[in-house]
């Protein structure tokens, strides 16, 4: 009887061994066990920037979409002007119009690199129905109705861009309109001079 106890006794033991053996392996570091977690190394978090948007979303990118083709149909209006008018004042101002607006669409077009946004590659459908009138008027009627759109258009311009730089999330949107609304608004008033002086009826 005594035997088989020790021989219960030794077996117990070594037992009891064996397992304190493998939860001091399973305890080795860098090895999981049941009541463990895998260390996960976090990496401290990055400052925000503030040198512009990569991407333009929102109104920031309904305005770009809509002064570049606004910006273009101005410069090949300008273009007729500068050929076609009869007024020297007129003339004068669509040549203007080709140099201010060339120079803005170039600005616009190099932000739209940097975020990489596609702009319409052509004018719109009503600036090109206008460009078909046009084309087929001459001398003081030209005058009148090109005089007429572009007191109209630099008011949309004017009002547009104005209010993108105030409120444009984007930094560089903000800062294109706000650099070239002055240029608009010098525009407006000239050409609103020009139809008083020309008894030019104002688009509603």
């Amino acid at each position: 009887m005594i035997n088989e106890r020790m021989k219960v006794g030794v077996l117990y033991a070594a037992i009891g061994i064996l397992a304190a053996f493998g939860a001091a392996c399973s305890n080795e570091p860098g090895k999981e066990t049941a009541n463990s977690a895998p260390i996960i190394k976090s990496e401290p978090a990055k400052p925000a920037s503030d040198k512009g948007d990569s991407v333009v979303t929102g109104g920031d990118l309904a305005f770009m979409n809509d002064a570049a083709p606004g910006g273009m149909a101005e410069v090949e209006l300008g273009k007729m002007a500068a050929s076609k008018a009869q007024n020297a004042e007129v003339k004068a101002f669509g040549q203007k119009m080709v140099e201010d607006h060339s120079k803005a669409n170039d600005e616009l077009k190099q932000i739209a690199a940097q975020k990489k946004v596609m702009l319409p590659p052509d004018v719109m459908p009503a600036h090109k129905q206008l460009m078909e009138k046009l084309s087929k008027l001459s001398g003081a009627d030209f005058d009148k109705e090109y005089v007429a759109a572009m007191v109209a258009d630099h008011e949309k311009d004017v009002a547009a861009f104005e209010n993108v730089s105030k409120t444009a999330a984007d930094a560089d949107v903000k800062a294109f309109a706000a650099k070239t609304l002055p240029t608009l608004k010098m525009h407006l008033e000239m050409i609103k001079a020009m139809a008083g002086k020309m008894g030019v009826k104002m688009k509603t």
